[in-house]
């Protein structure tokens, strides 16, 4: 843009006539800075002088009782080359290098007139303070870069806030080296630009706002960043410690955040004011930690915060977050220890939905085999008192919750246990899609369920939305435990199994319905899935009054139709795998039978040409070899016979349940125990060869030898522990004899350490 237009559309015409030319640039400069939104500085046209200096120096200047020259005003900006200007003697520009500005002229006052000396006063359109100069004594070239630079190398009493958008030159000298400096962890480094400029401790270096201290404490968590956390918050004052971002965080956020337990605890010791500054979305640092499931992290701070009644944010509803949260995270200690602090939060029903969800966090600890010893051994010498068994935390947590629950009447019982409301559009009655007993038979949460009807025995008639009660949710999901509880009720089953849900469909139509993958995932093979929904229909089919085996849903299908329909699928997959294992196991029969075959004529040692008995014939092991080798083919071609019969099979819905896998575990039996007799075998007759002095030679490949048949028996222990369970242990799967639903956990009991 003209320099003549930028500064007549800024400025007076008038002024033109009495402004000295030689601040033309300065007048440049004011229009530009009007275009970012800077003040800019108001003339007075009837008395100009004083303001024309100072404008043009940055500086004040000696008192209006000095004679200046007064100019006659001429609006005629092309006229204003005729008034006479006095001209003064040049000397050097206070604020710039004098050999680059030799054409800037700066007033020099008479000699009768003292030099005055004023105070440092702020630029007007930075803010930032200038230096005091001599106008006689031109400054330094020192001087100058200090001014430039922006910084003072001299402590000052309060710090620019922002080094990032500051001036540039200041960023790339000492925002860039600090930066690095913290997320390296280099306390080196760091120190040295501390001791040069102190204040930079409370700068922010990040476009975010974040000081050192906050990068440091989002750089990656090692000794090194440790150590340089807990030199720099040493070296800070106890206020510097609360800075916070543009997010608000304050550093104790961000390493809450994060996780990193050994940063919070230096900088807690430094300053236990942090733990009451609210960060991001005013959260505290504690919920922070909770939020992303630092357990460490929330103890300690839980364990400083005062019961969490240090500070007016931990309201009754900012502890219920903090509770469900730790919960959610399975933080059940720390969520024991705010139930317990904090008496009014136990009737919550949202954390009871989340222990609804968690069967995991019920289930028993596993004891090793010294504490069973002494729990069986006690049990014998004791057999009236029994053991005591330390519950779970998470048991100990629903137990004080719920019993606190059923102290209520049924109707705020019956409000808490169906959870959440909602109302589906263009349906103004309300649904309860989330009902925490419904929630946790659905997950097969069995001790929870339990705990809920031990003491509200009416819950078993409770039905969902569906009309489903929680055993035909359990049945639906093939959870064989609470399905259980319906044997340790009595009578009053046949009356829960009568119930039919929105659709008309009982529970047999249920458990004709194809299962979740899911729940099949600890089975082998889809042969075994399809096994295992056979077993729960014929299960539920002996629970179901008769007429209800072949009654119709809504859809017109009767419960043995469904099951067809829905695991025609099943079917397919399982004949596939069936044939599949079947096939690659024959060929390894196969291998073995044509192995050992061989051997049974070419024994260790040969035979005598004479007579054609084998020279070791009177060898103990050359027998034991004789045996063990037939043994391993008939076991080989038994195991192909069967195998060979699987390949064969008609595959009917039926055939999964018993005929197909008794098949496959002769099959597996037979080809595990031809091998084992093929390495016997093949053991022995290096006995034979190898005796006297040399029979650490069979010794050390017979241990070898029990290899494969180690590995055999551990990779299809899976497969045949399935089979076994499945086909012959069906019977317990069901109807268990060992009560858990009333069982008496604490009568006469005396509490053990483990």
């Amino acid at each position: 843009m003209h320099v003549d237009h930028i500064i007549s559309s800024h400025y007076p015409k008038a002024f033109f006539n009495f402004y000295p030319v030689v601040h033309t640039h300065q007048l440049l400069a004011d229009a530009e800075m009007s275009q970012t939104g800077l003040p800019l500085p108001n003339f007075n046209v009837q008395n100009p002088s004083s303001q024309q200096q100072q404008h043009a120096t940055g500086v004040s200047f000696p008192p209006q009782d000095l004679p200046i020259p007064a100019y006659p005003v001429n609006t005629d900006r092309k006229k204003a080359a005729d008034v006479p200007v006095p001209q003064y003697p040049s000397i050097p520009h206070p604020f710039m290098d004098h050999n680059k500005a030799a054409d800037v002229p700066v007033p020099q006052y008479p000699p009768q007139y003292p030099v005055p000396q004023y105070p440092s006063t702020p630029h007007p359109f930075t803010g930032f303070p200038l230096p005091n100069f001599d106008v006689k004594n031109p400054p330094s070239q020192q001087q100058q870069q200090q001014h430039v630079v922006g910084v003072s190398f001299a402590p000052q009493e309060k710090a620019i806030p922002d080094l990032f958008n500051g001036p540039r030159i200041d960023y790339i000298h000492l925002g860039v080296p600090l930066y690095e400096a913290s997320i390296k962890g280099d306390w080196k480094a760091a120190k040295d630009i501390f001791d040069e400029t102190p204040e930079l401790v409370r700068y922010s270096i990040t476009e975010n706002g974040e000081t050192a201290l906050h990068v440091a404490a989002s750089a990656e968590s090692t000794n090194e960043v440790e150590e340089f956390v807990e030199h720099l918050v040493n070296y800070m004052q106890k206020k510097d410690l609360e800075l916070q971002d543009n997010s608000s965080n304050t550093a104790l956020c961000v390493v809450a955040a994060s996780g990193k337990i050994n940063m919070v605890k230096i900088m807690v010791q430094k300053n236990r004011d942090l733990m009451t500054i609210c960060g991001w979305q005013n959260m505290m640092p504690l919920y922070m930690a909770a939020l992303f499931g630092h357990h460490e992290v929330v103890k300690y701070l839980y364990q400083e915060s005062n019961n969490l009644r240090d500070d007016s944010y931990w309201t009754p509803k900012t502890r219920g977050w903090l509770l469900l949260k730790c919960v959610e995270y399975d933080m059940f200690d720390v969520a024991l220890w705010i139930v317990k602090d904090c008496p009014e939060l136990v009737n919550s029903s949202d954390v009871l939905g989340v222990l609804a969800q968690k069967p995991d966090a019920f289930s028993k600890r596993k004891s090793n085999i010294i504490m069973n010893t002494v729990k069986w051994v006690f049990t014998v010498i004791f057999p009236k008192v029994g053991v005591y068994e330390k519950g779970s935390t998470a048991l100990e947590l629903l137990t004080i919750m719920w019993q606190n629950i059923a102290m209520k009447s049924k109707k705020e019982i019956d409000v808490i246990l169906r959870g959440t409301p909602v109302t589906l559009p263009g349906n103004a009655k309300k649904k309860y899609p989330s009902q925490i007993p419904f929630v946790a038979a659905e997950r097969g949460n069995t001790r929870f369920v339990i705990e809920l009807i031990r003491l509200y025995p009416d819950l078993i008639w409770k039905v969902n939305d569906t009309n489903q009660s929680i055993f035909h949710t359990a049945a639906e999901h093939r959870h064989m435990d609470i399905y259980n509880l319906l044997y340790e009720i009595g009578s009053k089953r046949n009356q829960i199994t009568l119930l039919k849900d929105a659709n008309e469909n009982n529970m047999l139509h249920l458990v004709g319905k194809s299962a979740k993958k899911k729940r099949h995932e600890d089975v082998s093979g889809a042969a075994f899935e399809m096994q295992r929904e056979l077993l729960w229909f014929k299960e539920v089919e002996g629970m179901v009054p008769f007429s209800y085996r072949e009654e119709r849903n809504k859809d017109g299908l009767t419960p043995h139709e469904l099951f067809t329909v829905e695991h025609k699928d099943l079917v397919v997959k399982g004949e596939e795998w069936m044939k599949g294992t079947a096939s690659q196991c024959m060929v390894v029969a196969a291998l073995i039978a044509t192995i050992v075959f061989a051997a049974a004529f070419t024994v260790p040692g040969g035979y005598n040409q004479n007579d054609g008995i084998p020279i070791f014939y009177q060898e103990v092991s050359l027998k034991l070899f004789v045996v063990a080798d037939a043994i391993s083919l008939f076991s080989s071609s038994a195991s192909i016979i069967m195998f060979l019969s699987i390949l064969t099979s008609r595959y009917g819905e039926r055939d999964f349940y018993e005929s197909l896998p008794k098949k496959l575990t002769l099959g597996l039996a037979t080809l595990f125990l031809s091998i084992t007799t093929m390495m016997v075998a093949f053991s022995l007759s290096l006995f034979v060869l190898y005796h006297k002095d040399l029979k650490w030679i069979p010794i050390l490949v017979a241990m070898f030898a029990t290899m494969p048949v180690f590995l055999f028996a551990t990779l299809q222990y899976p497969l045949l522990k399935d089979i076994i369970v499945a086909t012959y242990g069906s019977k317990y799967l069901f109807r268990p004899k060992k009560r858990v639903l009333y069982e008496n956990h604490q009568r006469f009991a005396i509490p053990m350490p483990f």
